[in-house]
This record gives C-alpha cells, structure tokens and sequence, in this order.
C-alpha cells in the first residue's frame, strides 16, 4: 500500500486524504495547529467542486450549513447608502445560485470529521526537513520521530514549508497583487440580520456579514499596500497596522479598529498568487494555494482546493503507482483549469470578475477526464 505524507489541515490536504484513502493508499495528515482551525472568511463552493463535495457524500450538509444571506448595501464613506441588492452579494454572487458560500471553518470540521477515522492525523507538529532517494522520503518532525513515505504533498498554503523545503524560498513564486486583506470576528454590534455591508474609503474599504445565526460578525478588511515582509505577523506589528487603519475611516473606524485588536482569530496575509513551472519534484508535489494561490480576490480558492485534491488522487491511482506518471498527468489536467481561476483575481481590480468569467472559469474541469 502507498504511503503518503500529506502537510496542511485545511481543506485541501484532508479532501487529497479522503480521496487517497478512497484508491486504497494509507494517508497521513500533518497539521501545526493543535486542531482543525477556526476562523476565517466564507468560501465559495462552485461549479466543478461542488460534484467533488457530492462524490464525498457531504454535499447536503454543506448546502445545510451554507449563509442565508438576504442581500447587501454598499455604502459610502460616511456610511451612507449608496446601492443595495437583494439578488446577489459579492461574497457569494447571485443569490439564487446552486453554488455554496459557507464559513470556511465549518467546511474544514466537516471534511475532518468525515476523515479522522480512516486518515491519521498529526496535529501540532509539522515538517523540519525532507530527504528523498529511491526508496522514498525520510521525514524529520519539529515534534515527532522521523518517518519514511512513499510521497509527500503539501498543502500547507501560500507560505508552503513542504514548497521551500523542496522547491527553495517562496519569491520567485509569488506575484503580489498589491493588497493586503484581513479577516476576524465581532461581536453583532451593528445588529446586521442576514444582510451585508459593503464600503470603501479610499485605498482601504471592508465587508461585514453576519453568521451563527446573526451573533457574531466576520469582517474582511482589505487595504493597498506593496509588500510589508513576514516579520510583521510574529511580534504584533500587522494586528497594530490594521487596527490603525481601521481607525482611520469615516464610519464606525473605532468599534472595528477594537475588534480587530481584540479578535481571536485575527487573520492578515497579502493578497498574492503562487505561480510555479512545476509543481513537483521527484515524490513531492504540490496543491491547493501551495501549488497555484488565486488569491481570494479571485473567489476559488476552495474550489481550487477541492478539485485539484480530488484529481491527483484519481491520477495517481490511474498510474498504479508510478508517480512521475501521476505527477505528469495532475499537471497537464489542472493547468487550464488554474489559469483561468487565477484570471479572475485580476480581470476587474477593485471588484468582482464578470458572471460570465465565473461561470465559464468554474465549470472548465471535467473530473473524469
């Protein structure tokens, strides 16, 4: 049986171990956190991805746990209505929609828990080193005793460890879309009843929606900036940075900036694709954001996640084993596919892609090909 070291905890690595399990290889999942991660913004379930969720049985309670938005207002600075719509959101698109919004850490507890009796899981622990030859990958821990595997894939997101360990530092990869975007929760003190706010100030702007039943907010601030560097996450200074400039705008400045310094599950990183000629090498590989980030600009970066699980677990069970065959074939499958999902990041800066790019970027994947 293969043995496969999977690095990341989010969606994509136990989608890829669901999926490993299901062709009869023995999957493991390694996660740095001490458990499936809360937080984070709603994500986007379109198109292809949403018959890859049906495959796995969960499509039901996705739609079950799906937002129940009843429309937005976008504002202007000053917190004026200027435009309002109860047919689509920009979060999710038309409302009317068969696609799934839902908050990204209810998908990542529905996949875990869908996996944890068949899939080991190494929480709390994560890769320091990784030597390959031919009998396959010996892997050091941070934690754990070093282990052998048949292959390693990451998909340990934008800032890879599996990425720098094999493939070198992130740079030549990234292409930074010259934004920054953070996302954290509040408590409802805007009294939001299933409706959205959508406002811009300048070069900065944010949405707020309500979830678990209107109690709580999710507040996705985004701002403009070039590249700030990494040193900003460690030691406070980029929660500082946009509680500053929360405090700044016109309209409701201080209760956000508040929120924001206070938020548990405060979240900042770039806006930024990952853009690789390859994305393997010998018996690691590459997916999801660690492979080929959209960015959430582009609003399939869980799409992208969950099919491009889906399809190298299927490649390497067509090849019987013979992974740079697998490997090969993953890429020549997913390549279209990305790049135009990736397109929609930046077909309309400062707003959302065309319907018409979506719905064509979405679907243009058949999963049995």
């Amino acid at each position: 049986m293969q043995t496969v070291l999977i690095s990341g905890g989010g969606i994509a690595g136990p989608v890829l171990a669901y999926w490993l399990r299901h062709h009869g290889c023995e999957a493991t999942v390694i996660e740095r956190a001490p458990g499936p991660r809360p937080g984070g913004q709603a994500v986007d379930i379109r198109g292809v991805a949403l018959d890859v969720v049906e495959r796995m049985g969960l499509l039901a309670p996705a739609r079950d746990a799906r937002t129940r938005m009843r429309g937005m207002s976008i504002l202007d600075p000053e917190g004026h209505e200027i435009d309002r719509s109860t047919e689509a959101t920009f979060s999710s698109g038309r409302l009317d929609s068969d696609d799934i919004e839902l908050l990204r850490e209810d998908l990542v507890r529905m996949v875990y828990e869908h996996t944890r009796t068949d899939v080991e899981y190494l929480f709390d622990d994560s890769i320091t080193a990784l030597d390959e030859d031919r009998t396959g990958v010996h892997v050091s821990f941070a934690h754990g005793a070093p282990r052998t595997y048949d292959l390693v894939i990451g998909a340990d997101g934008l800032h890879s460890t599996v990425r720098r360990l094999r493939f070198g530092p992130e740079e030549p990869f990234v292409r930074h879309l010259g934004s920054y975007l953070s996302v954290f929760s509040a408590d409802n003190f805007l009294a939001l009843d299933h409706w959205q706010l959508w406002l811009r100030d300048g070069d900065a702007g944010f949405g707020i929606m309500p979830v678990r039943d209107n109690s709580e907010l999710r507040i996705a601030f985004g701002f403009q900036s070039g590249p700030l560097g990494h040193g900003l996450n460690g030691n406070g200074a980029l929660r500082k940075l946009v509680a500053d400039r929360l405090a700044s705008l016109k309209w409701e400045g201080t209760r956000l900036a508040e929120a924001a310094h206070d938020a548990a599950d405060f979240y900042c990183d770039a806006m930024a694709q990952i853009r690789m000629d390859h994305w393997s090498r010998g018996r690691v590989a590459l997916l999801g954001d660690a492979a080929h980030c959209p960015s959430p600009l582009s609003g399939q970066g869980t799409s992208l996640a969950l099919v491009g699980a889906y399809v190298p677990a299927a490649c390497l069970a067509q090849a019987r084993g013979d992974h740079p065959a697998a490997f090969s074939h993953y890429e020549r499958r997913m390549r279209p596919f990305v790049d135009l999902n990736q397109a929609l990041a930046t077909e309309n800066p400062g707003g959302p892609a065309a319907e018409a790019s979506v719905a064509h970027a979405k679907n243009a994947l058949a999963l049995d090909g």
